[in-house]
């Protein structure tokens, strides 16, 4: 198991929501696929926050469920305990204790669940289920005060499994303005990079490499989709058909434009985003972005989105790069908000593979 130990510091008293007159003490648990983590939120403020990856899944190309919930099992209790040890905490010290309920995979999101409701039980804490994706948006009122994005704001929300726009009035009020039809942004990169023969996860890959290509060396196809949603499919299956017929030409073709054709899916992948958000902002005249989700950590697509900003004139969010992929500091942030409007739950709380990020939130 390797742990990876992330610190940060906030100014908790400028927090909208950190007027209180006891310090709050929040567990953070993210167990929704193949991270085990924990964080300790107290009053608003990071003081502990604790991943352990599972590298074994590496070498089949894409997460293995049943492996993953058994990584889990091993993980879960040593994470708790460093994340608590660090935040100088003992397990009675805490108010309440906020897990990823869905979606994900339902073993490994039972692990985490199961684990926080015996905690809860023990410690007569209330339990505070969390909706991963929410979460990801929320970790944006981490930190000081003057960088949390303003309500309303849109939201873009592109994991392994997620592409989304979102229109967040308040902390969980959410309403999705556009989806994806098939396959999410992360899974695009995963599948286009197995094609291209480079590793497991394929976003970081493929990122790194496109650093060194020409963006315009080829062009793909962007899905033309009614309304702010997505499709990259069609891109997998055109990526696929254009590679068949330069290999006949050349068996060498990849290895010889490896970087080109990198820069060239990632351009087209960004220039697809780009075009949706640039609608959503038309259709309601938002102009305040907040970026989330896995993917988001993409330096190329970051970049992007800076320069989009710049040329619309929009303000442009983005989490610092310990709280984009999957952690728990962010699960802490939305239990800690959650917990001062006074919602918790029952431990009859089942894991949920799929829900709806309107959903999320509700007591």
């Amino acid at each position: 198991m390797c742990l990876f130990v992330n610190f940060t510091t906030d100014l908790s008293n400028r927090h909208p929501l950190s007027k209180v007159k006891k310090d709050i003490r929040i567990l953070g648990i993210e167990s929704s696929c193949d991270e085990t983590a924990a964080a300790v939120i107290i009053n608003g403020r990071v003081v502990s926050n604790i991943v352990a990856g599972q590298e074994v899944h590496r070498k089949y190309g894409g997460v293995v469920p049943e492996l993953a919930s058994r990584a889990h099992q091993q993980h879960i209790v040593p994470v708790v305990d460093v994340a608590l040890k660090e935040a100088g905490l003992t397990p009675r010290d805490l108010d309440a204790v906020a897990v990823t309920a869905g979606p994900g995979l339902l073993g490994s999101l039972l692990v985490g669940l199961s684990f926080a409701k015996s905690l809860a039980l023990a410690l007569d804490i209330p339990l505070i289920g969390v909706h991963h994706m929410q979460a990801h948006i929320l970790a944006h009122f981490i930190g000081p005060e003057g960088k949390h994005p303003p309500f309303p704001f849109l939201a873009l929300t592109i994991s392994g499994g997620h592409t989304q726009i979102v229109r967040v009035n308040d902390y969980f009020d959410m309403q999705i303005l556009g989806e994806t039809r098939d396959d999410a942004v992360g899974e695009a990169f995963d599948k286009i990079a197995s094609i291209l023969g480079l590793p497991y996860p394929g976003g970081p890959a493929i990122d790194k490499l496109a650093r060194e290509g020409n963006p315009k060396a080829f062009r793909f196809p962007v899905a033309k989709v009614e309304g702010l949603d997505f499709s990259f499919s069609g891109l997998k299956t055109s990526v696929l058909y254009f590679l068949q017929k330069k290999l006949k030409e050349n068996p060498d073709f990849i290895k010889e434009n490896l970087a080109d054709l990198a820069a060239s899916v990632q351009d087209t992948i960004i220039r697809t985003i780009l075009q949706k958000l640039e609608a959503a902002m038309e259709r309601t005249g938002i102009r305040r972005i907040a970026i989330g989700g896995g993917v988001s950590a993409n330096k190329g697509l970051r970049a992007a989105l800076e320069e989009f900003a710049r040329r619309h004139e929009a303000e442009i969010y983005i989490p610092e790069f310990q709280y984009t992929t999957d952690n728990a500091a962010m699960i802490a942030m939305a239990g800690y908000l959650r917990y001062l409007q006074g919602g918790k739950d029952s431990l009859s709380l089942t894991p949920k593979a799929r829900w709806s990020i309107e959903d999320g939130g509700k007591t």
